[in-house]
């Protein structure tokens, strides 16, 4: 998730943080969409996934990030210890991510992956660069065409976790997420009320109990 410029100020998020699953060591939330993950710089944008956690579990820390407009399962450490561990998984890539997400157009073939590398762009922006991007790869598997609205319906098994990357993969092959403001179309934008992106499950290994964890937070689309 990339900072957000000083001058944004997020509309009021009235939606409530769902907990899906809570124990000693950790929190599974379900993150609505228009909320931040972290608070902002500018005052204006104190209301965030961090900042309502911490009124109620003041050692929460996040792991990882939600764009703004994305909505979904989110992974949180209820100590610096957990914290740690927790985070050594998402280093080493054994933490497994899956979302929902509707492109524009009708996708083919029905399942692949995307390999291209991102790096950053023209601030808030990153891109595909062969020359100086860090790998990206994003595995899908189209779950559904809508032939009135013209889009389809996928399943993305993200490899890697660069910056927006799913919106830029979607964006790379001509087949942007509805509703996305940053690398969407003018058509693409106004086809959904927001971003149609929704983090759909996310597994670990418990720091605790050391067994295969996972968590699921159907999408609202």
């Amino acid at each position: 998730m990339q900072p957000l410029p000083d001058s944004f100020i997020a509309p009021k998020c009235e939606q409530a943080i769902e907990i899906l699953y809570q124990d000693e060591a950790i929190l599974l939330i379900n993150k609505p969409s228009g909320l931040l993950s972290l608070s902002g710089k500018n005052p204006a944008n104190l209301d965030s996934v961090h900042y309502r956690l911490c009124q109620d579990f003041p050692a929460a820390t996040l792991l990882h990030r939600l764009d703004f407009g994305t909505s979904g399962i989110m992974l949180v450490a209820l100590n610096k210890t957990i914290n740690a561990v927790l985070m050594s998984q998402f280093q080493q890539r054994t933490i497994k991510k899956s979302y929902t997400a509707i492109l524009a157009g009708q996708l083919t073939p029905l399942n692949g992956s995307i390999n291209l590398p991102i790096a950053k762009a023209e601030f808030p922006r990153h891109a595909v660069c062969l020359q100086r991007g860090k790998h990206a790869q994003s595995d899908y598997q189209v779950h559904a065409y809508c032939k009135s609205t013209d889009s389809t319906k996928v399943t993305y098994l993200p490899v890697t976790g660069r910056t927006h990357q799913l919106r830029i993969h979607s964006q790379a092959i001509g087949h942007p997420i509805l509703g996305c403001d940053l690398y969407g179309t003018v058509h693409s934008l106004s086809q959904a009320p927001r971003l149609m992106l929704h983090a759909t499950s996310l597994t670990f290994t418990h720091p605790i109990t050391l067994q295969r964890f996972e968590g699921v937070c159907p999408s609202p689309f």
